[in-house]
């Protein structure tokens, strides 16, 4: 039996295990044909040598996520251990970089390799869609690219908006005027924002129109330049209203539209103007699309669960 022994250098064993060795345990069932002992700051791993050379490189890439971001978690370790070889490193160096320097020091940047294709495909083209299920950073990695513009003085001001579709409730019978009505709706733009700008900075760019949120009525007419426009769930407009959108853009504009077509809350035989454009603009240069999937999820571990649940009832019916 082959051995292979690891020793950790400038990484706190008792970060990097786990609480009760619960990350060296997850390991463990990634790798049940390897025997796995973790002493010390010393691994030992014991087996078939080209398993042992596949423990190997993905150990090599939980160290250097460790050392990039100072954390090893579950979702980090089911990530790059389910990744395709070498999917984490497939983007740029810097667009692992931190985007923005957050409120209360947060330091706020793509986590997975898809986010980092997306951070990668808006440096590279003005128009990109991120296409894939909740939780996956799509909005928040967009924000994050949006705030990074602004503050670099890239673009004048940001634009985010997103389609008022009631899921499975109904609007008029919210309380209210229309802003008070609609402010549900942009809450995970408010969120995210609120992660990376003061409050009282947010407030000031709000009032002044730096920021602005609207709904996607609003957009109708206008001549979006200067601007980071982001378009959120973006499954839930018409081809009519997708067709508007993408043709508001004006001089020196960034488009990010994020989207899930399987959280599609229009009437049943509706279009969903995202599934026709990915269609539609597919091959079309200058434009880029990046897919995210579970391995990209970032909320409780739970969530990502519960999509694969999903997505094994939705495939059979």
């Amino acid at each position: 039996m082959n051995e292979l022994v690891i020793e950790l250098t400038d990484i706190s064993p008792r970060d990097f295990f786990g609480q009760n060795n619960e990350n060296i345990d997850l390991i463990k069932k990634f790798f049940p044909k390897l025997k796995i002992v973790a002493r010390g700051n010393k691994i030992k791993v014991y087996g078939d040598e080209d398993l042992l050379e596949e423990f190997d490189l993905r150990f090599d890439m939980l160290t250097a996520h460790y050392n990039k971001y100072n954390k090893l978690d579950e979702n980090s370790i089911e990530r790059l251990l389910a990744s395709n070889g070498d999917d984490d490193f497939t983007a740029s160096v810097t667009s692992g970089e931190v985007l923005v320097h957050g409120v209360s020091g947060r330091l706020i940047r793509a986590q997975t390799a898809n986010q980092r294709k997306l951070v990668d495909a808006s440096r590279e083209s003005d128009m990109v869609f991120a296409v894939g299920p909740a939780g996956t950073g799509k909005t928040y990695t967009g924000v994050a690219l949006a705030v990074k513009a602004l503050k670099e003085k890239q673009v004048k001001r940001i634009i985010l908006t997103r389609p008022a579709v009631e899921a499975g409730e109904n609007l008029g019978f919210l309380p209210g005027d229309l802003k008070e009505k609609l402010d549900p709706y942009m809450q995970p733009l408010y969120d995210a924002l609120r992660d990376m700008i003061a409050p009282e900075k947010l407030a000031h760019y709000i009032e002044n129109g730096i920021i602005q949120i609207a709904p996607m009525a609003f957009m109708r007419g206008r001549t979006l330049d200067n601007a980071f426009v982001i378009l959120d769930e973006a499954q839930n407009t018409t081809h009519a209203q997708m067709k508007m959108f993408l043709t508001r853009m004006g001089k020196n504009a960034k488009f990010l539209i994020n989207g899930d077509p399987g959280q599609i809350d229009l009437p049943r035989r509706a279009v969903s103007g995202l599934k026709e454009a990915l269609l539609v603009l597919q091959n079309v240069d200058g434009i880029g699309i990046i897919y995210l999937d579970d391995k990209d999820v970032i909320r409780h571990k739970l969530v990502k669960k519960v999509i694969a649940a999903y997505k094994s009832i939705e495939h059979n019916n």
